[in-house]
């Protein structure tokens, strides 16, 4: 049994590239299972479930109780060749599984659980990662399904290790209160190169949300979602430059975060409250922005169904029609860019490996 004494859990430093702890300043209570500097890292087991238990974490976070930021279920860091696959993660007390600094990553048929209430119980979140594989994984949480990250502000820029090369797909996915696919809001270090495709999502707040604010700096770029089947969002589409929490106060007001070439094409959604809610950043728009062949069934609602500031881009083929920023021009293209040449994690085989007990 996990230990529900929160005494028994070690303190552990603040990862470099957010400089505290997520939840609060200082250290971080240990992770359930931890890996540092380590090459072929296999966790797998015909669907076993490690379970965080979760529910005194999540109490003592809401009532102000704990000192330090909550663990994560499974953490694993400066690490390659990764592979997590045919497990449940249920009830973690955090975030569930958080690459981090790390290469060569898949994670396969994983199966996570959480109480839609619980908070921040993010499922996957590759954080300053290459070569991510992310694959035919059901989710339910309490905050987004797939998160990717490159670190907090200052802490970020100076640590200056990106998100990149990350394939998502068949990934089905209920949050209530938060995204399917999230970019952000820590993305200090860049994220760049993200492709996701055949995405279900239920009864989730918006499918693909880029969260960032003056003071992150960095970039998201070159982001390709396609395939996309919702039903009852918020939002489809929602980016926001006005993500404005900081570690400290030590973030440069003049770190400007760029967001560039986001494409999103072949999405239909239905029961949803609007198309999309899109928020630049004033002096410095989001851009290249390219959306087709979506149609999206919006229910009577006082909201717009497109709210757009800040953003340039083109669109073809989209009901409800979107706002005018994104009104197609003469001369562009019908359909927006998806990349075919294949990353290298795709290439990754995975071994099957067996095993014969032999009793003494």
């Amino acid at each position: 049994m996990i230990s529900q004494d929160i005494c028994a859990w070690p303190i552990i430093d603040p990862l470099p590239s957010y400089g505290r702890g997520r939840d609060l300043p200082g250290g971080r209570y240990s992770n359930l299972i931890t890996g540092y500097n380590l090459t072929d890292v296999v966790i797998t087991g015909d669907n076993g479930t490690i379970n965080g238990q979760g529910q005194t974490w999540w109490d003592k976070f809401q009532s102000k109780e704990l000192n330090f930021t909550r663990g994560y279920l499974i953490e694993i860091m400066y690490s390659s060749q990764i592979l997590i696959s045919n497990v449940t993660l249920i009830d973690s007390p955090s975030w569930n599984l958080h690459p981090v600094y790390s290469s060569d990553v898949v994670v396969s048929a994983v199966t996570i659980l959480a109480p839609v209430y619980s908070p921040n119980t993010d499922g996957i979140n590759p954080d300053s990662c290459s070569n991510v594989r992310i694959e035919d994984c059901y989710i339910v949480s309490g905050d987004d399904c797939i998160a990717i990250k490159s670190g907090w502000d200052e802490y970020g820029i100076k640590f200056n290790m990106p998100s990149q090369h990350i394939l998502i797909r068949r990934l089905t996915c209920i949050s209530p209160t938060s995204a399917v696919i999230a970019l952000g809001s820590e993305m200090s270090g860049g994220i760049h190169d993200v492709r996701a495709e055949d995405i279900t999502a239920i009864d989730s707040e918006s499918g693909v949300r880029i969260k960032t604010a003056v003071g992150r700096g960095g970039y998201v770029r070159d982001i390709f979602v396609r395939r996309m089947n919702l039903h009852t969002m918020k939002w489809v589409f929602w980016m926001t430059g006005r993500y404005r929490q900081h570690p400290d106060e030590g973030y440069d007001p003049g770190a400007v975060p760029v967001v560039e070439g986001i494409s999103y094409s072949d999405v239909v959604a239905e029961n949803v409250t609007m198309a999309a809610k899109l928020q630049g950043i004033p002096g410095a728009p989001f851009t290249g922005i390219c959306i087709s062949n979506v149609t999206v069934e919006v229910i009577r609602s006082k909201n717009p169904i497109w709210d757009c500031t800040d953003v340039e881009g083109v669109s073809a083929s989209v009901s409800p029609p979107p706002c005018a920023q994104l009104q197609l021009k003469r001369g562009e293209p019908e359909s927006c860019p998806f990349p075919e040449d294949a990353l290298a994690v795709d290439s990754v085989a995975l071994e099957q490996c067996s095993y014969r007990r032999i009793n003494p």
